[in-house]
């Protein structure tokens, strides 16, 4: 599996066989947000909430299927089950919803949170055990923010963390966080790296492990 970050909440997410294989798309945005806006192709993408930010799927080519709602989907072999939860900590009463997805390529489990807005309810919980690698966001405002996001990890217990939806210097809405806290609340060091190239038998067996992705935006 390769995993490449394009900023706030978008992923690249490839089978073994990179370009030639299935690519799977989480969460495209738009242009406000500051990062390049993806222009690849891909078989699959997922929506989480319907946000400008978030539901730029005209913007990928090859004509994805395009998965939006909870419910479980199979598509070229790969398996994706959404999950509903909400975009805010008031059942979403003030943003809405949002979808989970548990996304299974590879024989490898990547959970993508979306906009989160709370942590999880026990029947959340269980739909999401065994999770490989946990995409979560950590700029808060719009979603959990620090502190929540380690109680949401410790919650899914996954093997390795990827985060996602924060600030940068270049780039991501000037109202959310950066990765620093996130960071320090971890306590865990990361090199930042272009990619995530990963086999299920390289997860790590013991010890969680934090991978930092720098957006390709």
């Amino acid at each position: 599996m390769i995993i490449t970050y394009q900023g706030h909440a978008c992923f690249k997410i490839q089978d073994k066989t990179g370009s030639d294989g299935i690519t799977l798309m989480t969460d495209v945005f738009d242009k406000s947000v500051g990062f390049r806006i993806p222009n690849c192709e891909a078989n699959i993408v997922t929506v989480s909430h319907d946000h400008h930010d978030h539901n730029n799927t005209g913007a990928l080519r090859a004509n994805p299927f395009i998965i939006d709602s909870a419910g479980e989907y199979d598509v070229s072999g790969v398996l994706v089950e959404g999950i509903t939860s909400y975009h805010d900590n008031k059942q979403g009463q003030e943003r809405g919803l949002n979808t989970i997805y548990r996304i299974e390529m590879d024989d490898i489990v990547v959970v993508h949170l979306g906009d989160l807005g709370h942590v999880l309810e026990s029947e959340q919980i269980e739909k999401l055990t065994n999770t490989d690698i946990l995409l979560v966001p950590v700029g808060g405002k719009y979603t959990i923010d620090a502190k929540q996001a380690i109680e949401v990890i410790n919650q899914i217990e996954p093997r390795i963390v990827i985060p996602m939806h924060y600030r940068t210097s270049k780039a991501g809405l000037k109202e959310i966080d950066t990765l620093e806290n996130f960071k320090k609340e971890f306590g865990l060091p990361a090199e930042v790296q272009d990619k995530l190239k990963i086999n299920k038998k390289d997860l790590p067996s013991e010890d969680m492990e934090l991978v930092i992705l720098e957006p390709l935006g």
